[in-house]
């Protein structure tokens, strides 16, 4: 087991690729913590994965919750090893129409909230003095631009900056920082996005899913199953040697 006796915290923990992920850190280990903004659902997460896992409330846009979220896991489980950022929101729309309120709601959670929350618990790292490793969540949205979704293909951007910028920052303590950049995934946030394609590109309901499914070299869209072994690779001592990088789990849509 890779990670056994490291206590980590997913941040949007209760659905998609952050409950995958809580997972596979359990059974690699790991005492997890399930850390989503509906508290309710993180504790049902949490009681399904066993293991001594626990889930706890977390809205990432308030600095409060961040703190007694940090709190909560020091006082019941002691220490935080690792920090998996995988909260996230999706709102799309074209240019002419992306309003401040949107493109600003995306940004707090998907930029300020990432980043105030690394801080928080890169300070409790720090503070252990025993290292660590957090692992953001980008997207391929923050390699290339797309005519629908510019604020959040910028909010995914501007993770992988921060990624290498706390990383060149972090390193000196031994916390490593990485992010992950998933392709097209099968989510329920997926069924979101092809509701809004449906309407901004007049297609029939599910038909986005499939063509960006098909669109993929590796033949399908990702599952929230795929993204598990680089988060666990990257927040195992095999990556010790690894800071700064975004890793692709795409499919083979972007290549760099």
């Amino acid at each position: 087991m890779r990670l056994e006796n490291k206590v980590a915290v997913i941040t949007g923990g209760a659905r998609g690729i952050g409950r995958a992920i809580a997972t596979r850190y359990a059974a690699e280990g790991a005492r997890v913590v399930v850390a989503d903004i509906n508290g309710a659902e993180a504790e049902s997460v949490a009681g399904e994965i066993g293991s001594g896992a626990f889930g706890v409330g977390l809205d990432v846009t308030k600095q409060a919750s961040i703190d007694a979220m940090v709190a909560t896991v020091v006082e019941r489980a002691g220490r935080i090893d690792i920090l998996v950022n995988g909260a996230g929101i999706f709102e799309m729309a074209p240019v002419l129409e992306v309003t401040r309120e949107s493109f600003g709601k995306q940004f707090a959670v998907n930029v300020e909230g990432l980043l105030f929350t690394l801080q928080a618990v890169a300070r409790q790292m720090v503070s252990q003095g025993e290292g660590g490793k957090i692992v953001n969540f980008s997207s391929q949205a923050g390699r290339r631009g797309e005519a629908l979704v510019a604020a959040y293909c910028a909010s995914k951007a501007a993770v992988i900056s921060l990624t290498q910028s706390a990383g060149l920052g972090l390193i000196k303590y031994g916390i490593n920082v990485n992010a992950i950049a998933p392709g097209v995934v099968d989510t329920p946030m997926w069924d979101v996005v092809d509701a809004a394609f449906a309407k901004y590109e007049n297609l029939a309901p599910g038909e986005k899913k499939r063509q960006v499914g098909a669109a993929v070299p590796y033949g399908r869209m990702g599952f929230p199953e795929d993204m598990t072994g680089a988060a666990v690779f990257l927040a195992s001592k095999d990556a010790d040697y690894i800071c700064c990088q975004t890793l692709n789990v795409d499919g083979g849509n972007w290549m760099s």
